[in-house]
């Protein structure tokens, strides 16, 4: 039942509730001091204005129940915080509108709809509970009309009026009975509160207007109201305007291309650029020649593009798919040089010694002459930083006539980054292999993975268990890179890897490379490449005429010595750009360096302080100092080894310090059981270890060290404490040691005699074993040094200490 149904009914009752007395109550006889408040929620209700209102079940509804058994009157008060859902007398604001019940109706859910007529605004005075019920104290306001300007008042009422004309024509939600009320409000506070009640404003500027009383004051508030709504509708009019002009734009656009496309079918040419490119896409096809699984993905793929719409998502992925797949070289390559003179000329021009290497190299190409289609095994080019190793791989390209393309595997944790992302993913995109053939524009190009021990892990993927595939010469013959999902023969790709180390490389990818160890260089191969290379290098990069700094041999060895002692040639390469800088920033100044070489006090100024000096060997000067040699992965190293006895019997007869590993702690427990054995008919040495702790010590705490290769050294310190007898002056060693006393061989050989020769060490001790290790050094590597080859501990007693003790085994 409608509310229009509901005034014209007669009165009576009827099954969906009660039905009041038609007869209606005037609406100026006196109001009641206190009433009922009802809390409604959004919006205030305005007087002047008839409306039902819903009241929910509960003790709202079963106060309208008491009501229309006293004065028919209620409150109805805007609640401040709409969420809210106990109401207390807080959360009312303090103006509200009296309104008198003219027909209830119960609703099924026991609810009440009620047709209100609003009579005028209230404020309360005082409010209670009683019972269940919000009752209030309030007091009664009239619109304020005095001192009024009547002309002022009849413009401001105009100006209202037009201003909703205004707004009623461009807004559909103004019915025509709402235009029709406004013509007939004649009072300018009546006219003021039906304004506001049917505009689209924030909350508090409801109550704003329903709490001025100044007919005045409300007239104007409202004026603002109308015009800040037509501000808004003027905005929603451009942005619509701007949409439908977007859209007839397109609409056009489309019928145009549309018509265009009858046109040339009609004139015979090309349909459109869609059926052109598609055109273009097969004859690409045919110009590749693909064969097989690649060229019915292809051709399906084409198909499917066909019937795509062209600013369709799926259209945009299969078209770079397809743009990918064609612009591979499936049967490009570039012919190769497989001069074997030419590509040594080549290789001894851009590196100086690394003879392994080269010969290495020079095999494969031999190789590769006589049978083209060998495929060779990986090579691995493992080595300290700056020995070349990258460098090598571009000489190579450059001696094959090959493209060369470098992947630096370092920090890969994502085997994607290998092997591509599936192509149902956005911003998918083929792998670094992939990509690189797409660049080099040839199936045969040199691709140096750099840095293979240092990719990571991680949940998102191995990188190194996807290179298994690739450096594989048994399957990458059928590489599927997972963005194209079709097979690319990898057989004729050169595949080089450089490593620090093999420590951190999966065993099951070191099976597949052929390893070439690059050791660190002497002082005498720096002193070459810079003088050959470096010099000149820097020379032409900083704008400096060739000779211009001269440097005598004795004074650039001095540079190597004091300024870079690494196994590789990148901090000589610095310092010498650091030489050439200044020079550079002399000539600029307009000073000249003069014709004189370089002497070392300019260069100690140039260079400032020295970072190495004659001390960096520690010398046994004491008993229980030792020299060892070690293998780190930046080349060999001198290792010292310094052991004290302690004065202490708290059960811990050995003490060990310096960062060491535990196979470096097993190494030192063999050692000291193994020379208190030794020394067990020695008093001297048998008083030692009743009465003291052994504190065995290896110096550059902060360095992680581990290895067996520090066993002899070990037991060397503790022998020389045990007899108070100092080793030799220039005396190195390197050896695993058995409980037994025996010497077993251990491993980096060549680092170990580069890092010696480079510490000025004369004896060097080694196991007897090693002995095939020291034949492949070169002469110069070894000239200077006096080799001692041992099976067994005591052997390195008679060799290494400056006087003989004898002992009863």
């Amino acid at each position: 039942m409608d509310f229009d149904d509901l005034l014209n009914e007669n009165s009576g009752r009827s099954v969906d509730g009660e039905i009041l007395d038609s007869d209606l109550l005037s609406m100026d006889q006196s109001l009641p001091d206190r009433l009922y408040i009802i809390p409604i929620r959004y919006r205030p209700i305005f007087p002047g204005i008839v409306t039902p209102l819903i009241i929910s079940q509960g003790k709202y509804a079963e106060a309208i129940d008491r009501v229309l058994k006293e004065s028919r009157t209620v409150g109805l008060v805007l609640i401040k915080d709409d969420n809210k859902d106990e109401i207390s007398p807080e959360d009312l604001y303090s103006f509200g509108t009296a309104v008198k019940i003219i027909k209830k109706v119960n609703l099924p859910d026991g609810g009440v709809n009620v047709l209100i007529n609003s009579i005028k605004r209230f404020k309360i005075e005082d409010i209670s509970m009683e019972k269940k019920f919000l009752v209030a104290g309030i007091h009664y306001f009239s619109d304020e009309t005095e001192g009024m300007n009547k002309i002022e008042v009849k413009a401001l009422m105009k100006e209202v009026l037009g201003q909703l004309k205004l707004l009623a024509d461009n807004n559909p939600l103004f019915t025509e009975e709402m235009k029709l009320t406004m013509l007939n409000v004649d009072e300018p506070g009546k006219m003021a509160d039906f304004v506001t009640s049917i505009l689209n404003i924030e909350k508090h500027e409801y109550q704003d207007v329903l709490e001025t009383l100044s007919v005045k004051k409300r007239l104007w508030k409202v004026l603002k109201l109308l015009h800040k709504e037509i501000e808004v509708m003027d905005v929603q009019k451009k942005i619509q305007s701007q949409i439908n002009e977007k859209m007839d734009k397109q609409q056009k656009e489309f019928i145009l291309k549309e018509q265009l496309k009858i046109i040339k079918q009609e004139l015979g040419f090309e349909s459109d650029d869609r059926s052109h490119e598609i055109t273009s896409m097969k004859k690409k096809i045919a110009d590749l020649d693909l064969k097989g699984e690649a060229r019915e993905k292809i051709k399906d793929e084409i198909d499917r593009m066909i019937y795509m719409d062209n600013n369709s998502s799926e259209f945009s992925v299969t078209k770079t798919y397809i743009d990918t797949v064609l612009s591979l070289p499936w049967n490009k390559k570039t012919e190769d040089n497989l001069d074997i003179e030419h590509a040594e000329k080549i290789l001894e021009s851009d590196h100086y010694g690394l003879e392994d290497v080269k010969k290495r190299i020079l095999e494969f190409l031999a190789v590769k002459k006589l049978k083209p289609d060998s495929r060779g095994s990986i090579i691995c080019l493992l080595g300290p930083p700056g020995v070349g190793k990258t460098s090598l791989g571009r000489s190579l390209a450059r001696a094959m006539n090959r493209k060369f393309f470098r992947i630096s595997l370092g920090g890969m944790r994502d085997e994607a980054e290998i092997k591509g992302h599936r192509k149902t993913y956005i911003g998918a995109m083929p792998g670094k292999i992939i990509h690189g053939l797409k660049l080099c524009k040839s199936r045969n190009p040199v691709f140096m993975l750099d840095e293979i021990d240092k990719m990571g892990q991680s949940f998102q993927g191995d990188p190194g268990s996807a290179l298994l595939e690739v450096l594989d010469s048994e399957q990458n013959a059928e590489f599927r890179d997972l963005y194209l999902d079709i097979p690319f023969d990898l057989s004729d790709v050169l595949f080089i890897t450089t490593a620090n180390t093999l420590d951190s490389i999966p065993p099951v990818l070191i099976d597949r490379m052929e390893i070439i160890r690059l050791s660190g260089y002497i002082t005498e191969e720096k002193y070459h490449i810079a003088k050959k290379y470096l010099l000149s290098k820097q020379l032409n990069l900083h704008g400096l005429k060739k000779g211009s700094i001269k440097i005598n041999k004795s004074d650039l060895i001095y540079v190597i010595d004091r300024w870079a002692r690494e196994a590789g040639v990148r901090n000589l390469e610095r310092q010498i750009e650091k030489i050439c800088r200044k020079s550079a920033t002399l000539i600029a100044r307009g000073k000249k360096l003069g014709k004189n070489p370089l002497n070392r006090e300019k260069i100690r100024e140039f260079l400032g302080q020295e970072i190495y000096t004659d001390d960096e060997v520690m010398k046994p000067v004491r008993p229980g100092i030792a020299t060892g040699l070690a293998w780190t992965s930046l080349g060999g190293a001198t290792l010292a080894v310094e052991s004290i006895g302690v004065p202490g019997r708290d059960g811990t007869k050995l003490k060990i310090t310096g960062q060491i590993g535990d196979v470096m702690n097993e190494s030192a427990n063999i050692a000291y059981s193994y020379i208190r054995h030794y020394l067990s008919s020695d008093e001297q040495a048998k008083k030692l270890f009743r009465n003291n702790i052994i504190h065995i010590h290896v110096p550059s705490g902060a360095t992680p060290k581990d290895g067996p290769s520090a066993g002899i050294t070990i037991a060397a310190s503790i022998y020389s404490l045990a007899s108070k007898n100092p080793l030799k002056q220039g005396v190195a060693m390197t050896g695993e040691l058995t409980l037994t006393g025996r010497v077993f061989p251990v491993g980096g050989i060549r680092e170990k005699i580069i890092a010696a020769k480079k510490a000025n060490i004369k004896t060097v001790i080694l196991p007897k074993d090693n002995n095939r290790d020291l034949k492949d050094i070169p002469g110069y590597i070894k000239k200077g040094i006096k080799f001692h080859l041992i099976q067994e501990m005591n052997e390195l007693f008679k060799i290494a200490f400056t006087k003989k003790i004898n002992i009863k085994e």
